[in-house]
């Protein structure tokens, strides 16, 4: 267990449950500083660890169990693959998802190369997959995790999503607003910026309902 292990997976549990580390600390009674980078370091250079209370105070607050924190902790999916109940639906590498006969002109899977997996009840018969490849997308999403994806599910300013531009580059991201000519979008990872497309650039918006982390 590395110190920076646990504070990257403090900072996605409070990305999660689509707050800051302040806002994190402040639902879970702490005072709003307690997570804040600077209080990750001592004066004197050493490393400083939340206390046991304060973890405590965060899962109970987020309704997390400790076997799900561990996972964030140690970057392990907090439930495996093999284990998830329901129905199977389409699964594809995000990477893989930008190439040409992956989805029809709906934006539904569509064409070879599509796997499957298991996963919980979700109602759109057009629901499919992507394995998140990389770290472009932490802490929210880490390589290896599975989002899975609602094409009839509607989309609301603040929700993550999945967007194919008519370019066909595939990104997850978050909707920051969207007017009656363009979206504009939020990258997941702060070290990387955000993007804004017209309208008439986007092939597919759709929303991500469940991840797997």
């Amino acid at each position: 267990m590395r110190h920076e292990d646990v504070w990257r997976a403090i900072d996605a549990l409070a990305a999660e449950n689509g707050l800051s580390a302040s806002g994190l600390a402040r639902k879970a009674g702490l005072d709003p500083t307690a997570f804040n980078p600077s209080k990750r370091t001592g004066p004197d250079g050493r490393s400083r660890w939340p206390s046991t209370e304060s973890v405590a105070k965060v899962l109970t607050a987020t309704g997390t169990g400790i076997d799900a924190f561990a996972a964030l902790v140690t970057g392990a999916p907090a439930l495996p693959r093999k284990a998830m109940p329901g129905r199977r639906i389409p699964l594809i590498g995000l990477a893989q998802a930008g190439g040409q006969g992956f989805f029809d002109d709906g934006g539904y899977p569509a064409g070879a190369g599509w796997d499957e997996i298991s996963v919980p009840d979700v109602p759109d018969p057009h629901a499919y997959a992507l394995e998140i490849s990389g770290d472009s997308m932490e802490p929210v999403f880490r390589d290896g995790d599975v989002v899975i994806v609602s094409p009839g599910a509607p989309v609301r300013r603040g929700d993550r999503v999945v967007v194919r531009t008519r370019k066909g580059e595939v990104m997850a991201k978050e909707l920051l607003r969207q007017s009656a000519r363009r979206v504009e979008l939020a990258s997941l990872n702060p070290a990387h910026p955000g993007y804004s497309f017209g309208l008439d650039e986007l092939a597919f918006m759709h929303r991500i309902v469940w991840a797997s982390q």
